[in-house]
């Protein structure tokens, strides 16, 4: 095995799920400016917008989270494109389900 290939300055650091507001106290080599206070002691921090406790896979639930706005930008890209609805084709689906 090789020597030196992992880093030597492990260390506790919180990560925080923003989605939910879950924080995990573990062990990790991350860089981060941010800290948090912690049962007295400072922590580096790491902010997360999702995590197993947030995920739908790990919770079984459907949750939708959109906090950098990735629909707007996507609607906004890919809007006037071929594969996009028409306006009229939506008002006519709208209309045969009434």
């Amino acid at each position: 095995m090789k020597k030196d290939t992992h880093p030597k300055d492990y260390r506790l650091v919180v990560f925080q799920d923003l989605s939910n507001g879950t924080e995990f106290l573990t062990r990790s080599c991350v860089d981060t400016k941010d800290t948090i206070t912690k049962d007295g002691t400072e922590y580096p921090l790491v902010k997360l917008e999702i995590s197993s406790s947030s995920h739908p896979f790990f919770t079984g639930k459907m949750k939708f989270v959109d906090s950098a706005g990735r629909i707007d930008k996507f609607n906004k890209k890919f809007g006037n494109s071929k594969f996009s609805k028409k306006e009229e084709e939506e008002e006519a689906e709208v209309k045969d389900g009434e």
